[in-house]
Parts: C-alpha cells; sequence; structure tokens
C-alpha cells in the first residue's frame, strides 16, 4: 500500500519569505517534495491585449484559476502526474509550454493567497502562514521586481500603493486564521524546526498506519 500525500499550504505576503520556507522544507524533510507555486496558476490572459493584462489586480483571489489548482492536487494524490503551467511575468500570461509534475510524499501549495481558497483548504493537511513585517516585505518585493523581473522602481510602487498592500489587508492576512502553525518574520529557525518536525511526525504516523 502506498503513503498518501501530505499537503502543506504555506501562505503570506508579498516578501514574507514563503519560497524559502518551501525551500527549507523540502531540503529537510529527506522525502521527494513536489512543490505547487500559486503563481503558477494565474488564469491565462492571451484574450487580452499586453497594455490590459499589465493593468489587472494579480493580488485578488480572481486573478487565479482555483478550478486548475483543486483538479491537479486531487490528481496528485490519486498518484497520477499532472502538467502545471509557466507564467511569464515579462509579458503577464502564461507561456506556451508547461511543466510536468510528478506525484510525492509531500506536496506544499506555495502563495500568498494558498490559504484562501476552500477548495484548496480542504485538501490541505497542514496550512502555515509566514508573518513578516510589511517594511521588509516591501523591500524584498522590489528587489525581486527590479532585479529579477526587470521591471522600473516606479512601477512596482505604484503597483504596491494601488493593489498589494490593500489586497494583503483585504484577503491575505486575514487567512492567518486558518493556519496551524504561523512562522514570525520569514525564515525563522526554530518555528521552520518545528514545521520539519511536525512534517516527520505525519509521515511516521502514516507508515506506521500502513504497517498495521
Amino acid at each position: 500500500m502506498t503513503r498518501p500525500s501530505f499537503v502543506i499550504g504555506i501562505a503570506g505576503g508579498t516578501g514574507a519569505g514563503k519560497t524559502a520556507v518551501a525551500r527549507e522544507v523540502k531540503a529537510a524533510v529527506g522525502e521527494p517534495v513536489t512543490r505547487l507555486p500559486l503563481d503558477n496558476y494565474y488564469r491565462d490572459l492571451s484574450h487580452l491585449p499586453f497594455e490590459e493584462r499589465r493593468s489587472v489586480n494579480y493580488d485578488h483571489p480572481s486573478a487565479f484559476e482555483w478550478e486548475l489548482l483543486a483538479d491537479h492536487l486531487d490528481a496528485l494524490l490519486r498518484g497520477e502526474t499532472v502538467e502545471v503551467p509557466r507564467y511569464d511575468f515579462s509579458v503577464h500570461n502564461r507561456r506556451e509550454e508547461t511543466v510536468t509534475v510528478e506525484p510525492s510524499p509531500v506536496i506544499v501549495v506555495e502563495g500568498i493567497l494558498a490559504l484562501y481558497e476552500e477548495r484548496v483548504r480542504e485538501r490541505l493537511d497542514l496550512p502555515v502562514y509566514v508573518q513578516t513585517d510589511a517594511d521588509v516585505r516591501v523591500l524584498r518585493r522590489i528587489q525581486r521586481d527590479v532585479v529579477e523581473r526587470g521591471r522600473e522602481l516606479e512601477g512596482v510602487m505604484d503597483q504596491y500603493l494601488a493593489t498589494v498592500k490593500p489586497m494583503h489587508e483585504q484577503f491575505v492576512e486575514p487567512t492567518k486564521k486558518y493556519a496551524d502553525i504561523i512562522i514570525p518574520e520569514g525564515l525563522n529557525r526554530s518555528a521552520v524546526d518545528l514545521l520539519v518536525e511536525r512534517i516527520h511526525a505525519e509521515l511516521r504516523a502514516a507508515d506506521s498506519a500502513i504497517e498495521a
């Protein structure tokens, strides 16, 4: 009998350190880990011209294709392979090619609204929220968008004030109430160790249930 996958959701504001936590989990768990970044599930906007795509509020829940994410989680939990979309931030749209994702003992759904959608929360075994001060988060956002994604600083700041900050307050921060574990200040060593130990305990319990 194959052990069922253990599904973790890691949410938190932009620049909170969610990806760093997800990578730390992958490095520390000692089991194959499948990451499903929520950014990959931005809706296909090929029907819109570039200028209109630029103005879309990508921090609003409606920007994500929740149905596809839930379907992919179900397929992975059945032991099936899925084709996950790839997103190109330079053109604000999905790429033509997809990423083949295999099922694994641990699945991590990671993104600002990973705990928002009920259909996704129902499939999570362990919801996690990464909480980091706003000033730290905005500096990380600027560094990522300007340095890594080649955007103009003025545009990044305008977007932060117009959509990122208000959407965080309206939709992201309230999902903290769904978390079983809250990790303060991004990659907090003690909290991450606690998270990893919790995962190990759940995997041991699953193995014991199979052996029994």
